[in-house]
């Protein structure tokens, strides 16, 4: 009897200690808004894309977001980055390789490649990104997108979750966002020219990222 009511206690203790964690205030960080982000990104100059529709905005679910497109060649590279402040609630980040389907995109290859950037200190790494080709009629893009979250990046939706529950307890926070780069591969070449100008851009931008996107 004295063993059921211990175990009954201990149990009342812990359900009350997770509800008022989850009930906390999430701890939130200072960042830059994206409309902040540079425009000129060494020799590449970025203009904005038309805004999205409000109802792409409630399905994306996201806090703050950039959508351009920059030039620094013959090849257009859109930049997109979904930050969201907290995923709590329901709100988390939606995987490329879900949406674009949807859409009519189909992928003709999957796989990741590591790319060398310099981080905001001047040292040097090499980050795998998430690369897949993708295709709607004649149409063929270049598609390489990564998870970034507290300074780490990651290409598995599932590690990144996995990250967000232990970021969760650990830092009481669950902010994080999507990094996603598209490029065209022009009708008739290979994609070496589109793999150039993406890379170009991420090691451009890599840098910039962490007053955006907090560590």
């Amino acid at each position: 009897m004295t063993r059921r009511v211990f175990i009954v206690a201990f149990l009342l203790v812990l359900g009350a200690g997770a509800l008022n964690w989850l009930s906390r205030a999430e701890a939130h960080v200072p960042r830059l808004t994206l409309a902040k982000f540079p425009m000129t990104l060494g020799a590449w100059q970025g203009r904005e894309n038309p805004p999205f529709e409000a109802k792409v905005i409630r399905v994306l679910g996201v806090d703050d977001h950039l959508n351009r497109t920059y030039i620094a060649g013959s090849l257009p590279v859109s930049l997109y980055i979904g930050y969201y402040d907290s995923q709590r609630t329901g709100e988390t980040i939606h995987s490329p390789m879900k949406c674009l389907p949807g859409t009519g995109w189909q992928p003709l290859s999957t796989g990741q490649t590591a790319i060398p950037v310099r981080t905001a200190d001047g040292a040097s790494q090499d980050v795998a990104v998430n690369r897949y080709v993708v295709q709607k009629g004649s149409d063929r893009y270049i598609v390489l997108f990564w998870y970034q979250a507290h300074g780490r990046v990651v290409t598995s939706e599932y590690v990144a979750k996995v990250h967000l529950m232990l970021d969760a307890v650990r830092m009481n926070r669950t902010d994080g966002a999507l990094v996603r780069l598209i490029v065209p591969v022009p009708y008739g070449a290979t994609e070496a020219g589109a793999d150039e100008a993406a890379r170009g851009l991420v090691q451009e931008i890599f840098p910039q990222l962490p007053p955006f996107l907090p560590l």
